[in-house]
């Protein structure tokens, strides 16, 4: 296992929009390379995913997992945390938001994850810079058009 990588980068944005596309679970597919289909499993009283299965696809990791996502710091913080899978044996995270302005927010993606298979810790640690810088990528040119 690895110890929690991260990186931040900031949109042109304001963060109540960042969050309502970061937030909407089910949506990732739609912008993000590494989610090719998310099935809602429960949600909490205000709409918000709680649970899902996720299908990944983020380069050398493909398994499909089921995640528990934590709200109680929302929106400048949401968690997530690996309940079942195939090969990952942790999928743990947070995407933490920070207003810079009135149209700017900062987004740091957190991610630390774990195979059934051995790995060098280093191999695992290049996988999730490579599938954090990615996210953020391709969430930026999402809101951002």
């Amino acid at each position: 296992m690895s110890d929690m990588s991260s990186s931040t980068i900031s949109i042109d944005a304001p963060l109540d929009q960042v969050a309502a596309t970061l937030f909407a679970i089910a949506d990732y597919p739609q912008w993000s390379g590494a989610f090719k289909k998310v099935d809602v499993l429960e949600s909490d009283g205000q709409g918000r995913t709680t649970k899902a299965t996720l299908s990944v696809d983020a380069g050398a990791v493909k398994d499909l997992v089921t995640l528990n996502f934590e709200w109680s710091e929302a929106p400048e913080r949401v968690t997530f945390s690996l309940e079942d899978a195939n090969i990952l044996t942790k999928m743990d995270g947070a995407y933490l938001l920070k207003s810079l302005d009135s149209d700017t927010t900062s987004v740091t993606y957190e991610l630390s994850v774990g195979l059934s298979m051995p790995i060098p810790a280093m191999m695992i640690t290049k996988q999730e810079k490579s599938t954090i810088d990615s996210a953020l990528k391709q969430l930026k040119e999402h809101i951002e058009g």
